[in-house]
């Protein structure tokens, strides 16, 4: 106690307090301050030199703290007249005297669209954008929706097209009356009303409907996501390449770094509508992403109420929160595009499929642009195959890139979209196809790994079908190991080496007989690690349509690298079809005895008996498909 016995006492700690506050207030009355120039608040407009652009003279408010007066600067600055053009400005918060700066649409697909400056107040996103400037805009519908369940009926498609609460488009003025507060006198600055959520934004407007299954969150909406944002972010490949499916450029996995995702907010779930049951959506995006802010629906909810103003209080006008970057992200909206809608009904495919068009999908026979992912992954859970180049990599690095983030620069630019792309014939912009992976390297050893659903509720093989295809398995795998056995055998013979001088043989002999391992997998045994591990090691994946087989997104990329599928016979979806090929590996569907690859792909259906436990499977037939498969005869 500071009134202790021997210390101050209370008469003396109130003199102490009576004379510092008198030097306080004499000091504030009667000194002189010299505030530095920087303190002034000055606003200046870039603009990136690479497209078309206009000089224009802005008249700008300059504040000096020191006093209480204003004067007006006259700058010229470079203003940019084509929204989606070649930004080169870091994104940055508005301070409360600046002006508010307009929205650009960075790149879009439908479903998929990257803002700079956009806003929200009361539950509407608002685009800031003059009328020369809209004509640059995106359709709404294509952008966003309600963000209700998805239900195919067409009172419920109706239900989902978005209304002018959901997104509207303002001018620059109208933004002003409603979120700055203008001195009716002039003798004091505009003051705006907006609050900046600094950093990068991904916006999420699904419902929940699909966000709690690993297969959706994970292979589709993070999936897309890791296309889009990576495609932005990177330097668009040049004419010759984005035509030609052969450029070494299509088999690179390594990708340049790009700005980080700073926060995920997913405006329709709660903390638990995005975790899955098995625990592999949380694992995903801890493992991926560990710098990630989640919120959540009543986070947003929080920044909703934030905005409005309440009823019979003193009205100061709106409030609004501003993003200097979010990726929006509308599962219905994709489903409006050709390419999801109409063709694979997957909503990462029009992310993928822009970039591809625009030069921008890099690596696109092995994922090169889902490495930076999938290798975070294998290192998350330990996987030693995955390790393996990442370490390489990491040991011909520089020392001084060895102290960078590794998650790349703080800001970046988004290159070559809009008007400033290259001119490309959408048409001959090269694809993928199985005569692209040929040109990738045998795995060391084959192996299968077959996902089993005996132990789920739905989907399951007949057991005396399941029984077989396990026997069909463990005979080609002996059958191929003892063929390779045999064949080091006869080269030492010839070749006059010993039995356990294998190397010296293989080296010699040349076409050496690949080893070959079966694993069959009961996921609910293992650990997320030990799943991912297996994932890692796995040539041919293979089970029956279900969320297991999204472990083929950390596959490693092979000539051989293959997922088959076993369906209800009639039965296809294009899950994991889409995927595989995604990625630059083959896919095969597969009912009972017969088997279908890209291009005689079916259609999708889900008969009776898709989601029962009686699905057929001849396991001989899946056996020989593997082994012609491994042999490139398919």
């Amino acid at each position: 106690m500071i009134f202790r016995p021997g210390g101050l006492t209370r008469r003396d700690a109130i003199l102490l307090l009576v004379g510092a506050s008198s030097m306080h207030i004499w000091s504030l009355l009667f000194s002189q301050h010299d505030y530095p120039s920087d303190q002034s608040i000055v606003i200046n407009n870039h603009a990136s030199q690479d497209h078309v652009v206009e000089r224009i003279t802005l008249t700008t408010t300059v504040v000096e703290p020191a006093r209480t007066q204003t004067r007006i600067q006259t700058q010229t600055a470079t203003v940019t007249k084509l929204a989606a053009a070649k930004s080169t400005t870091k994104s940055r918060a508005v301070a409360p005297f600046a002006e508010l700066p307009s929205t650009e649409v960075l790149a879009h697909a439908p479903g998929w669209t990257l803002f700079r400056d956009v806003y929200m107040s009361n539950g509407t996103i608002f685009i800031v954008a003059d009328e020369n400037a809209r004509k640059n805009i995106p359709e709404i519908r294509m952008m966003t929706s309600t963000g209700l369940p998805a239900e195919n009926t067409p009172e419920n498609i109706a239900s989902r097209e978005p209304l002018p609460e959901n997104m509207q488009i303002i001018t620059p003025e109208e933004a002003k009356r409603r979120w700055v507060t203008v001195d009716p006198d002039g003798k004091y600055p505009d003051l705006n009303r907006v609050w900046s959520v600094e950093g990068n934004t991904l916006l999420f407007n699904d419902p929940t409907q699909f966000l709690r299954h690993y297969y959706h969150l994970v292979a589709e909406l993070f999936f897309g996501v890791q296309a889009f944002w990576h495609g932005a972010f990177s330097e668009p490949l040049s004419t010759r390449d984005a035509l030609s499916p052969t450029s070494s450029i299509h088999y690179s996995q390594t990708h340049p770094a790009v700005p980080p995702i700073h926060r995920a907010i997913f405006a329709h779930s709660n903390a638990d509508g995005w975790r899955d049951n098995p625990g592999f959506n949380r694992y995903f995006l801890r493992a991926a992403f560990p710098s990630l802010i989640v919120e959540h629906q009543e986070d947003w909810e929080d920044r909703i109420r934030s905005t409005r103003p309440k009823p019979g209080q003193i009205q100061t006008g709106e409030r609004a929160w501003h993003f200097p970057m979010v990726l929006l992200t509308d599962r219905s909206a994709a489903h409006r595009g050709w390419m999801c809608g109409s063709n694979t009904q997957r909503t990462a495919s029009e992310a993928w499929d822009y970039m591809r068009l625009n030069g921008k999908l890099r690596g696109m026979h092995v994922g090169g642009w889902w490495a930076p992912v999938r290798e975070a992954i294998w290192r998350f859970a330990g996987a030693d195959e995955g390790l393996k180049p990442v370490l390489d990599k990491a040991r011909q690095r520089d020392r001084k890139e060895e102290d960078q983030s590794y998650f790349g620069p703080e800001t970046g630019v988004v290159r070559g979209l809009g008007s400033s792309a290259p001119a490309l014939d959408k048409a001959k912009v090269a694809d993928i196809g199985a005569e692209h992976q040929k040109k990738l390297p045998m795995p060391s050893k084959v192996v299968i790994t077959y996902i089993s659903r005996q132990s789920a509720r739905n989907r399951k093989l007949i057991p005396e079908d399941h029984a077989l295809l396990i026997e069909s398995l463990k005979e080609l795998v002996d059958r191929k190991n003892k063929e390779r056995a045999k064949f080091f055998k006869d080269a030492n013979k010839v070749l006059g080496f010993g039995d356990d001088d294998r190397k010296r043989a293989t080296d010699e002999a040349g076409g050496v007989p690949l080893e070959w391992e079966l694993n069959v997998m009961e996921a609910e045994k293992l650990t997320h690690d030990q799943q991912i591990q297996a994932a890692a090691r796995t040539t041919i994946m293979l089970g029956v349509h279900g969320n297991g087989l999204t472990h083929l997104v950390f596959m490693k990329p092979t000539r051989a690298s293959t997922v088959i599928e076993m369906f209800y016979p009639g039965g296809f979806a294009h899950d994991y079809y889409w995927t595989s090929r995604a990625l630059g590996m083959s896919h095969f569907a597969v009912w009972n005895d017969t088997h279908r690859t890209y291009p005689d792909k079916p259609n999708v259906d889900y008969p009776k008996g898709f989601q029962e436990n009686s699905i057929p499977a001849h396991g001989p037939t899946v056996a020989q498909l593997i082994e012609d498969r491994v042999a490139m005869k398919l």
